[in-house]
């Protein structure tokens, strides 16, 4: 395929995209005459097929083909109500899929969509990263702030440790830290929170954060009373997840996050460089 029908093909692929609610969609109709269908029902025998190929992978096809219809001129100003279907990436990427790859637009259409689903998938993940790593620095800042206000309290680092591992233990029904470590197999030299789901590093977050707030409000001192302040606030919000059904402890490990860290910060320099090299070019 020439390039110059990779550019002409791709800017009317791009110029047909609606969006809604952040999310890119295609008509059926217009993705009918992209497509180089001139018939109608030939064209839904592809979409037909495509509908199948998703209910196979496992997804939702209501997520996916959305029916609808809308009105269509006719001569001397009248109009008619057609059926349409709204069709995401993925949906138009299956119906591609389903058509002959001889005809140029069929081709293209198979490696756009499927690139295309390759971009919004990786950039799902790179925002899921990305508010792991968040969550993980806001934990370890609060964590910060904590430690440094108990130990004009008289508490120490063992003290503060004690407190931590306490707060676990109301977290993770009843594992402490070292059980935690331990049930995961994670390296005891290693923090606990660098192995976390989002949604446990941003539990053990907000617990912690009462605490400090309630530290100061109450001018609470000493080890044992700020300890009792905080097996308190984690084990209200482990009965708040516990609300929808989660129980931190039986949440698998995650990758560790300092190497996320790495690989963040590898992809990043690649787009630089990627970049750099299309300015030089």
């Amino acid at each position: 395929m020439e390039k110059e029908t990779i550019i002409k093909l791709s800017k009317s692929f791009e110029e047909y995209a609606y969006e809604q609610d952040g999310v890119n969609y295609w008509l059926a109709r217009e993705l009918q005459d992209l497509l180089g269908y001139a018939d109608w029902r030939n064209f839904l025998n592809a979409v037909d097929k495509a509908r199948e190929s998703c209910k196979t992978t496992g997804e939702a096809v209501s997520d996916h083909f959305v029916d609808v219809t809308k009105m269509i001129g006719l001569g001397k100003g009248g109009k008619r109500e057609v059926e349409d279907i709204m069709l995401t990436r993925y949906a138009c990427y299956l119906i591609a899929q389903n058509g002959d790859p001889k005809k140029e637009p069929i081709a293209f259409a198979q490696s756009y969509f499927a690139i295309q689903t390759r971009k919004q998938e990786l950039l799902e993940e790179r925002i899921q990263l990305m508010e792991r790593l968040q969550a993980r620095e806001k934990l370890a800042a609060t964590e910060t702030e904590l430690s440094k206000n108990i130990y004009e309290r008289g508490v120490d680092n063992k003290g503060f440790a004690n407190i931590r591992s306490k707060g676990d233990w109301a977290l993770f029904g009843g594992h402490n830290t070292s059980a935690m470590k331990h049930k995961l197999g994670i390296a005891e030299n290693r923090p606990l929170a660098d192995f976390l789901p989002t949604i446990t590093i941003t539990a053990k977050q907000l617990a912690t954060e009462i605490t400090n707030f309630n530290v100061n409000k109450n001018d609470l001192k000493g080890e044992a009373r700020i300890t009792n302040e905080h097996v308190k606030n984690n084990s209200d919000v482990r009965t708040l997840l516990g609300k929808s059904g989660i129980k931190p402890e039986q949440l698998p490990a995650e990758e560790d996050i300092k190497k996320l860290e790495r690989r963040v910060k590898s992809a990043d320099k690649d787009i630089v460089k990627k970049k750099l090299k299309g300015k030089n070019e």
